[in-house]
C-alpha cells in the first residue's frame, strides 16, 4: 500500500499547476475586452488569449496523460467531446438551422448589436422574418439581378467643381444630398429620375452620427425604398438574420462570408424570396454597395437572443482580433 500512496504523490508532484493560467486568461481576456479601441493593445491583449487557450488546452493533454489512470482520463476526454458534438447537433436540430450559435463580428448593428456578442440563431422564411413584403413578378427580379451594377447606388454628399466631382460621407459645407454610382477609380452622380428603370428606388436624406469623443455630425443616408408604389421606411422593429454572401458581393471580397443585418424589406418574386438587408449603423441597404439580395436559400437563420462578450472568444481563434472600421460612430434615428 505504501507504494501505492508513494506513485500517487510523485504523480501528483508531475503535474503542471493549471489554476493561475485560468486566473491569467480571465484577466487577458478582460482587458482584451477593454481595450477594444487601442488597436495595439487590442492585438496584444487578443493574441495572449488565443496563446493561453492554446496553451492550456496542451497542459490538460499532458497533464492527463501524466496522471496514473490514463485510460479514465482519455474517456473522460473523448466523452467531453461527444458532448459537445451531441450538444451542437441538438442545437441544430431544434433550433432548425446549420448555425444555431454564431459571434457578431463588427460594428455595423450598433447600438443594438455589440461587436463580440454572441447571438443564438433559428432557421426562418419569409413567414417567420418581420419585414414588408412586395410582390413582383420573377421577370422583373431576374432583371434587376442582371442590373445589379446599375441598382447599386449609394447615397452621398456631393459638390460639383467644374467637371470634378467631390463626394462624402459626411455633410460638409455647401455639399447637396444625391445618389452615387462607383465607375472604376471614380463615378458619377445619378438624378433621382434615372431610377424609373430600377427595380428598387431610393430616397437619400441625412441622419446624425455621434462619434465616441461625443462629436456630432450629419450624414448622407437612405430615408426611404420605393418597389412598385409601395414606400418602405426602415423599421428597427423588421427581424435580424444572418445570411451568407456569394463570391461577387463586395462583403464576401473583404473577408465577410456571413452578414448580420436587419431585413429591411422583402421582395416575393413569384413565390421566391430575396431580402433586403441593412446593418442599423450603416447609412444605406447592403444592395447599395454592390452585394446582390440575398434569396432564401442563402439565410442561415434569425437572431433570437443575444449573450455579451462570449462571441469574442471565436473572433480571437478566428483571428479576428483587431476592431474594424466603424466603431467610433453611432448612427441616430
Amino acid at each position: 500500500m505504501a507504494g501505492k500512496k508513494d506513485k500517487k504523490r510523485v504523480n501528483s508532484k508531475e503535474l503542471i499547476t493549471t489554476w493561475p493560467l485560468y486566473v491569467l486568461l480571465v484577466v487577458v481576456f478582460l482587458l482584451y475586452i477593454f481595450y477594444q479601441k487601442i488597436g495595439a493593445l487590442a492585438t496584444a491583449f487578443g493574441s495572449a488569449t488565443f496563446i493561453l487557450i492554446f496553451a492550456l488546452l496542451i497542459i490538460e493533454v499532458i497533464n492527463g496523460s501524466q496522471q496514473e489512470d490514463r485510460i479514465k482520463n482519455l474517456l473522460e476526454m473523448v466523452g467531453a467531446i461527444v458532448l459537445v458534438v451531441i450538444a451542437w447537433f441538438s442545437l441544430k436540430i431544434i433550433l432548425h438551422t446549420n448555425y444555431p450559435l454564431d459571434a457578431v463580428p463588427s460594428c455595423s448593428m450598433l447600438p443594438y448589436l455589440q461587436r463580440g456578442d454572441m447571438i443564438v440563431l433559428k432557421g426562418a422564411n419569409s413567414s417567420t422574418i418581420k419585414a414588408p413584403t412586395v410582390d413582383v413578378t420573377a421577370a422583373a427580379m431576374q432583371k434587376m439581378l442582371k442590373n445589379i451594377n446599375n441598382e447599386s447606388l449609394e447615397c452621398v454628399a456631393y459638390d460639383v467643381n467644374g467637371a470634378a466631382v467631390n463626394i462624402s460621407q459626411v455633410l460638409l459645407p455647401g455639399y447637396s444630398i444625391g445618389l452615387f454610382k462607383p465607375e472604376g477609380t471614380g463615378g458619377v452622380i445619378v438624378p433621382y429620375s434615372q431610377q424609373q428603370n430600377n427595380l428598387v428606388k431610393y430616397q437619400c436624406g441625412t441622419t446624425s452620427v455621434v462619434f465616441n469623443n461625443g462629436t456630432t455630425m450629419q450624414e448622407a443616408a437612405l430615408t426611404s425604398i420605393t418597389i412598385g408604389t409601395t414606400v418602405i421606411k426602415g423599421d428597427n422593429n423588421n427581424t435580424i438574420i444572418v445570411y451568407k454572401t456569394l463570391p461577387q458581393d463586395l462583403f464576401y471580397r473583404e473577408g465577410d462570408s456571413y452578414v448580420v443585418h436587419r431585413v429591411y424589406a422583402i421582395i416575393n418574386a413569384d413565390g421566391e424570396s430575396y431580402y433586403l438587408t441593412k446593418g442599423d449603423n450603416n447609412p444605406g441597404l447592403d444592395m447599395q454597395y454592390s452585394n446582390i439580395p440575398s434569396n432564401q436559400s442563402n439565410v442561415e437563420g434569425k437572431v433570437i437572443a443575444r449573450i455579451p462578450y462570449l462571441g469574442y472568444f471565436k473572433l480571437i481563434l478566428s483571428g479576428a482580433i483587431t476592431q474594424p472600421q466603424g466603431c467610433n460612430y453611432v448612427l441616430q434615428d
